[in-house]
């Protein structure tokens, strides 16, 4: 084979072309780089006459004392245990460990409490009066949060007082 790229590319399709599995744009594709490429032609004409040679050969089959021999070393073997073999199957091990996970995240939930109608009755009641106390509650926060502006200087404070110290 030459070392081109495009040799490289062909080489892999070789296989599939002496096959009759390629494609026909595939086939004519290889075969026209056949006509051009002799290390492409040589190759393919020794994989033919490689494959002609293992159609040839005879076809082996094993005798029926083989067949019984080999099973009975199979059957000879000692049983190997794992660990997971007392399980009736991989299915019910899961299985398992999903229902004692689900069990453990279930447990771990807080309960709820059945609440009675009078106590939903008297929150909501609660809320309600909430509301209604809104803009006080509202102009309360509003109003302690102003404690910075307090301590502003203030000029006309400050005039006041200065009269007031004045006038006695």
């Amino acid at each position: 084979m030459s070392g081109t790229k495009h040799c490289t590319g062909m080489e892999n399709k070789l296989v599939e072309y002496l096959d009759g599995r390629a494609k026909p744009a595939e086939r004519r594709a290889f075969e026209q780089h056949l006509t051009a490429c002799a290390d492409c032609r040589v190759r393919a004409e020794e994989f033919r006459m490689l494959w002609n040679a293992l159609d040839d050969l005879p076809e082996l089959s094993p005798s029926s004392a083989f067949d019984a021999s080999l099973r009975a070393r199979i059957a000879a073997e000692p049983v190997r245990r794992g660990f997971w073999d007392w399980l009736p199957s991989p299915r019910l091990a899961f299985a398992v460990a999903a229902l004692v996970a689900m069990s453990a995240w279930l447990s771990s939930m807080p309960r709820v409490a059945k609440v009675s109608p009078t106590a939903v009755q008297e929150t909501v009641e609660a809320d309600f009066g909430m509301i209604r106390d809104l803009p006080v509650l509202e102009n309360y926060d509003v109003l302690s949060k102003f404690d910075a502006l307090s301590e502003l200087p203030n000029p006309q404070a400050a005039a006041v007082k200065e009269a007031t110290e004045q006038a006695q």
